[in-house]
């Protein structure tokens, strides 16, 4: 027997060798794959920021901060009807830690006026928010988690799961013989299993090397596994994984763990900010998710709360007063139907697809890894509005059409917002970025501004031919173009060919500048694909995606500049340090003060062009913007900007069907509401270096003096602008004389 209990000591003594190794690797190692965090874009705040007081509040509400009468902590604002003031949460920042901060933000009417410290009333610069966690990208396992170290654990919490879960967790060595006794004499009392006898320790075991099956040999190993844990680390780091690690909850295919994504999911806060009846319903939950469901259980959820807020009470941890108040108060739910991840498929997909590009395809394999992003989350919503409203009514007369959505942020060319579907949640094809459709009228501003590049020849006020025009090719094909109306005006202005969206004048004025001109102009204005320079690309016979002319709408709306439009700005690692990925690509596509007169141009196309409508439901506000539409009305766009974003849409059908609809009827009326959910800034139009006032005649386009009959006033080239002497008129003798 001695030599039999030897043996078994040994295989013992091996067997838990065997099982250290495995332990150290799990504890000493990484723990967990952390899915990568994705955050949207941070809020700026400064003086003069395009930003108004209503926009605040919602992105604060979107938050989870609480609106009170008078902020006493973190997370909690107040507001009149031209202040915030608001007690900012610490975060990190993709350039450094952000403390908490307490700040007082006034507005005008044009925005921020003032951002202030409220400790000192010191004037920032510039003040950030936090940015909204849009998903974690998680790994084939199915887990997702937050991890919280147990500094920034609430003690109630650590408190609550000690008293209900492991009362002697201090002073067992992982295992407690004197609970696992009591457990099955309350059990075989019953007749069936009603109390565990597991600790902490043992829990987390299962949870982290065993599977759920009731076996002998699974809980004498568990057991094992435990004393060993017990003996190589401290309590609180224990209890730290325990608490990272515990099943709290399903959503949908995503299995919760740990207490701070369960914060998230239960409540929508972070744990730091959770009330004490909100902290003890996650330890409350912990003994079945799937039992106390709050949602489905709401009475049997609160029942279990109210129990663990007793057991507080009489270990003297809460007075009898807290305990009456907690106990009558609410869960304090979040909202069901709204998901802790946010559903942005198209978004989603650019995001991953730039990640691979610029930091390559590893890099979502690492554990931890922060990903900030580009989307507004006000804008999305908005286009995500639009896009559900316009095409529910849109599809009264044809069901099958479809759409896709891109907004830039101006400042920053980033993607603000981006749907692939007439149902956004949609994953699938992405209308946005996989279509190619015939991209029509869009492609005239870069004719005009390839036009209006060359000074000595065109301005605004160039006449321009319109007259019918038959081209023939090198196979003696022939093709004549047609205005919409099918009809001619002999000859309009620059100006007015371009707000009508003339097609015969463009033509001509297309051939007479050289289509590859026009071509080379897109090119550096940011269009990816070869253009084939046939004399119909003129009027838009160049496929294209939503995605392809917001990044040529951005150069217009960025003063020429061509910024390559990216869905990411920073990507840090597990320990916060920054990754360096391939830089965005910048030049000058278009010179600054050909492009403000083609700005210009655009905005005639909201106040007296085909998109006369859109000027006319936001009066006082200066939108720039242009209609679009393919042959036999199969695509209809619509590409435009205010202060703040560019936006491109289209709207078709994906068995390239005639729609019957124009981009001012279709496309248009999308963008149109996306700006009634999200109010424009009126365009700044700022003065730039070498435009000037100019003054030409109605008929000639010839420059004259302002006090001149029968002119017109137009922004011009400086360079370009010569006007007239005497109005045309010969010089009188004494005008010849004097020389004046």
């Amino acid at each position: 027997m001695w030599k039999l209990s030897l043996a078994l000591l040994a295989a013992l003594i091996i067997y838990s060798i065997y099982l250290d190794q495995i332990i150290a690797r799990k504890f000493e190692g990484q723990k967990w794959h952390l899915p990568a965090q994705v955050f949207s874009r941070s809020m700026a705040i400064y003086p003069g920021a395009a930003v108004s007081h209503s926009q605040l509040i919602a992105e604060l509400k979107l938050l989870g901060y609480r609106k009170v009468a008078n902020p006493r902590q973190v997370g909690e604002f107040s507001a009149s009807s031209t202040r915030v003031d608001l007690w900012r949460r610490p975060f990190l920042h993709p350039q450094g830690s952000q403390a908490e901060l307490r700040v007082m933000i006034t507005f005008d009417s044009l925005g921020v006026e003032s951002v202030a410290r409220q400790s000192d009333n010191r004037q920032l610069a510039v003040f950030h928010l936090e940015p909204v966690l849009l998903d974690r990208m998680i790994a084939g396992d199915g887990e997702d988690r937050l991890f919280v170290d147990a500094q920034q654990m609430p003690k109630a919490i650590v408190d609550a799961l000690i008293l209900v879960e492991d009362r002697s967790f201090y002073e067992h060595h992982g295992v407690n013989p004197f609970a696992i006794v009591r457990a099955a004499l309350v059990n075989l009392s019953a007749g069936r299993t009603v109390q565990g006898g597991s600790t902490l320790t043992q829990q987390l075991a299962k949870n982290f090397f065993l599977s759920s099956e009731r076996s002998i040999v699974r809980k004498l190993r568990e057991a094992l596994m435990a004393i060993i844990i017990d003996f190589r680390y401290d309590k609180d780091e224990i209890l730290e994984a325990y608490l990272n690690e515990v099943y709290m909850g399903q959503d949908k295919a995503r299995a919760v763990h740990g207490m701070g994504l369960a914060s998230q999911f239960y409540f929508g806060r972070p744990i730091a900010e959770l009330t004490l009846p909100q902290q003890a319903f996650l330890v409350a939950v912990i003994k079945g998710p799937s039992y106390y469901n709050p949602w489905r259980y709401p009475e049997r959820a609160q029942a279990r709360r109210d129990l663990v807020l007793r057991l507080l009470m009489e270990a003297q941890q809460l007075s009898v007063a807290q305990y009456k108040v907690a106990v009558d108060s609410p869960l304090g739910l979040r909202q069901f139907d709204k998901s802790v991840q946010q559903k942005l498929p198209a978004f989603f997909a650019v995001v991953r697809h730039e990640l691979s590009e610029r930091y390559g395809d590893a890099l979502l394999q690492q554990s931890g890894i922060k990903v900030y992003t580009t989307l507004d989350p006000m804008a999305q919503e908005a286009a995500e509005t639009a896009v559900k409203s316009t095409m529910k009514q849109l599809a009264k007369r044809d069901k099958a059409l479809q759409v896709g959505m891109v907004v830039t942020d101006k400042y920053s060319a980033g993607i603000a917002a981006m749907v692939g579907d007439k149902v956004p949640s949609y994953y699938g094809f992405n209308r946005a970025v996989e279509i190619r459709r015939p991209i029509g009228s869009l492609i005239k501003p870069f004719v005009y501004a390839t036009a209006l590049t060359q000074a000595d020849k065109y301005t605004l006020a160039t006449p321009l031919k319109d007259e019918p025009i038959t081209l023939t090719n090198q196979h003696g094909q022939t093709w004549s173009p047609q205005n919409v109306d099918k009809q001619f005006s002999g000859q309009v202005p620059l100006l007015t060919a371009f707000k009508k969206s003339m097609n015969v004048s463009t033509v001509n004025l297309g051939m007479a500048i050289g289509t590859d001109a026009v071509a080379t102009t897109l090119d550096k204005a940011g269009w990816p694909d070869k253009i084939s320079e046939y004399p119909s690309m003129l009027l838009g016979a160049v496929n294209g995606s939503p995605l392809m002319v917001a990044q040529v709408y951005q150069t217009l709306a960025d003063n020429g500049r061509y910024r390559q439009l990216s869905a990411v700005t920073h990507v840090l690692d597990m320990d916060n340090q920054a990754l360096a990925g391939s830089p965005i690509k910048t030049h000058q596509a278009i010179p600054v003060a050909s492009d403000f007169l083609v700005q210009y141009a655009m905005t005639q196309v909201t106040q007296s062009g085909t998109a006369s409508r859109l000027g006319r439901a936001f009066p006082g506000v200066t939108l720039a913007g242009k209609t679009g539409t393919s042959n036999d009305s199969r695509d209809s766009w619509f590409a435009g900007f205010d202060e703040r974003n560019v936006a491109s849409v289209w709207v078709g059908r994906d068995d390239n069907g005639k729609t019957g609809l124009y981009g001012s009827s279709g496309a248009m009326a999308v963008y149109q509401e996306f700006l009634r959910q999200r109010a424009p800034i009126s365009l700044r139009r700022t003065p730039v270096e070498g435009v000037v006032q100019g003054y030409f005649d109605r008929d000639t386009g010839v420059a004259q003096e302002a006090d001149c009959d029968n002119v017109m006033a137009l922004p011009a080239l400086r360079e370009s602008y010569r006007p007239v002497r005497n109005c045309g008129q010969p010089l009188s003798w004494w005008q010849k004389l004097t020389g004046s």
